[in-house]
């Protein structure tokens, strides 16, 4: 079996995220992601704002930024663009990157820069209490919606689309080989790349709104994502449960620091 314990740095570990959390899947299908690429470990940055997602970022074996809450796209963007050759990896919660962060979202979408995006969607604030977030879905119980929610949640996939990112990809913590794939593939996109990992919290989320242990959670998953190409093929009635998997989106489009580069050279009167 494969080691990976070279990504991690042992001195911090075991990890301080609660019994059953996916978190801890999800960064492994990073690292995952990271060894299948052979992406040069002294050349790759990770990048993380606040929250329980966040916190991966203290256990991983690179060059770290835990930053402040939302901000992990402008401190990693300032990264790129004082040296272009790294590769910056961002991890993020559902709240740091589409609340507070939503601002930076959609502007790291529109400048299309050079960034894999892994957005750990659990569907709810677990570090700080159990408010309901921006991806808490419609009746969902939380500390902030005791009777459920009645904001309608972001789908994150359609908001990065919308806002110009390059790669777009969504999969859960139950199909993890698929989930390192779609991170793998974003590193490959020269563009602001989107990745949201569905994943499970059954403490703060699962137990107030009645979803069982994590391993029901997980079974959850494996029983209403669908991979994209069959999911354009169920008819309309039959999508209300589901979700597709998968690469969502494509496109291509001038890479922010090669533009910024562009406007140095004009600046120094380079022809």
């Amino acid at each position: 079996m494969r080691s990976y314990d070279k990504y991690f740095r042992q001195n911090r570990l075991p990890h301080l995220w609660c019994p059953g959390c996916g978190n801890g899947i999800v960064m492994k299908a990073i690292v995952q992601a990271i060894e299948k690429k052979n992406l040069d470990q002294d050349k790759t940055i990770i990048v993380s704002g606040i929250g329980c997602s966040s916190r991966a970022s203290g256990y991983m074996n690179f060059d770290t930024l835990h930053t402040a809450h939302g901000r992990a796209i402008p401190f990693a963007t300032g990264i790129k663009l004082a040296n272009p050759e790294l590769n910056v990896i961002v991890i993020t919660g559902d709240g740091d990157c589409t609340a507070i962060g939503g601002n930076h979202f959609i502007h790291g979408c529109r400048r299309n820069v050079d960034l894999t995006v892994i957005l750990f969607n659990n569907n709810i604030y677990g570090m700080t209490g159990g408010q309901a977030s921006p991806l808490t879905p419609l009746t969902k119980k939380a500390t902030t919606a005791p009777y459920g929610s009645i904001d309608r949640p972001f789908d994150p996939c359609d908001l990065a689309r919308a806002a110009g990112a390059t790669y777009v990809a969504r999969s859960t913590a139950f199909h993890v080989k698929h989930l390192a794939d779609m991170i793998a593939q974003g590193m490959d996109n020269d563009g602001f790349s989107f990745i949201e990992a569905i994943t499970q919290c059954p403490i703060s989320y699962g137990r107030k709104n009645k979803l069982g242990d994590a391993p029901a959670m997980l079974k959850w998953m494996s029983e209403h994502a669908v991979m994209q190409a069959a999911f354009d093929k169920l008819p309309e009635e039959k999508r209300e449960d589901k979700f597709p998997i998968g690469i969502l989106h494509k496109a291509s489009t001038t890479e922010y620091t090669t533009a910024y580069q562009k406007v140095i050279d004009l600046a120094g009167g380079a022809k």
